[in-house]
């Protein structure tokens, strides 16, 4: 029954809770003070109940729109970047003030793509949260939209709650939008309706699921918070989507939103960091064998069933294992650099040592150092 789900949420002893621009700031940009004390009220509360929780914040641009007298939110990414800056500041000053009346010190964690995707830095990260809520502080976590790229453009921050929520173990997510829930058909339709559970994500197969909305100052929308929702349930951490005004009611456990149940087999936090958080270098496209012999057997990849490679990669880069057709078949940590993997290509072990001697007749990819990824994703 999903109101068992809903009441594990609320007891959660930590809890990471994402909220989105729309959710923070008017149409205009700048911040909406009273929505976000409000988000704060309730968070508040809950932290003075006993729970850890760590914020993860989008906003940041938006709040900086109407300083610079900006009326949308930039394409160019240069503009983007110092509208970050100056919104940022903004942003954290808001949440201080705010938290500092129900006696709460927040700090401010900005992440980077590279601090996700690199193994060290992914454990400094660990570190420096666990040290904060050790010390009864709120982290407000972002993007470093001031330095990020590619990722700036992307609403990254769901699927970065997503990776927060495992690199704490936390017990929850709750994603916060502009609207009720993940729906049977965009909001504006009139036979559209709530779901108020999701035990599979093949439930979602005929679901259309939006992007951003039209408030012009969010980046991401419903699909990136199915995203998060898939990196936190394949941990073991149910996910909540909501609208932003319901998060008293979440904590209460009432009926709202849609709740994700987690997995039954979780992966390792290991495989977790390869599946979602490492930046993937290259590609491998392999035959239908192969294809058979890592996703149902399970087996390592070997040189025999490589059709063709892309990217530039060393020795324990991550790179994507695709099938002929295009389909993105798992994530893996490569034993052989983009210079001399091609020339491995079909062979098999045997032809291997007489070619190139011992060392060169090893797995391309490990059996555990290979996740195999069950959303359905096709590379052209």
């Amino acid at each position: 029954m999903s109101s068992q789900l809903r009441a594990e949420i609320s007891t959660a002893k930590r809890i990471v809770v994402k909220v989105g621009s729309s959710s923070l700031t008017t149409a205009q940009g700048g911040i909406d003070t009273k929505r976000l004390n409000l988000l704060v009220d309730a968070l508040a509360k809950h932290k003075n109940n006993g729970h850890e929780i760590v914020l993860v914040s989008s906003g940041a641009i938006a709040a900086g729109l109407a300083p610079l007298g900006l009326q949308t939110r930039p394409k160019d990414l240069s503009l983007q970047q110092a509208v970050a800056s100056v919104g940022q500041g903004l942003l954290v000053q808001h949440y201080a003030e705010s938290f500092a009346k129900h006696g709460i010190t927040v700090g401010q964690v900005l992440l980077t793509a590279e601090d996700m995707s690199r193994r060290s830095h992914y454990r400094n990260a660990q570190r420096t949260f666990a040290k904060l809520m050790e010390l009864g502080v709120v982290p407000i976590v972002n993007e470093n939209d001031t330095v990020a790229t590619d990722e700036i453009r992307v609403g990254d921050n769901d699927r970065l709650a997503g990776i927060v929520s495992n690199l704490i173990n936390a017990q929850a997510l709750v994603l916060l939008s502009d609207v009720e829930g993940l729906m049977t058909a965009p909001p504006s339709q009139s036979d559209s309706k709530l779901i108020s559970e999701v035990k599979s994500f093949d439930e979602l197969a005929n679901i259309q699921i939006g992007g951003a909305g039209n408030s012009g100052v969010g980046s991401g929308g419903m699909s990136t918070k199915v995203q998060a929702a898939r990196i936190a349930t394949a941990g073991g951490i149910p996910a909540l989507v909501t609208s932003a005004v319901n998060l008293g009611s979440v904590f209460d456990a009432k009926n709202v939103g849609t709740v994700f149940w987690p997995n039954k087999d979780k992966l390792s936090a290991r495989l977790l960091w390869l599946a979602h958080a490492t930046e993937v270098r290259g590609f491998i496209t392999i035959d239908q064998g192969a294809v058979i012999a890592v996703t149902q057997k399970r087996a390592s990849l070997l040189p025999a069933g490589i059709k063709k490679v892309a990217g530039e990669f060393e020795v324990g880069d991550a790179v994507e294992v695709i099938s002929e057709s295009g389909e993105v078949l798992g994530r893996g940590l490569v034993n052989f650099d983009s210079s001399e993997l091609p020339n491995l290509i079909g062979k098999n072990t045997i032809k291997l040592l007489e070619e190139f001697g011992e060392g060169y007749d090893k797995e391309v990819i490990h059996r555990d150092d290979l996740v195999l990824i069950d959303e359905k994703i096709t590379r052209n």
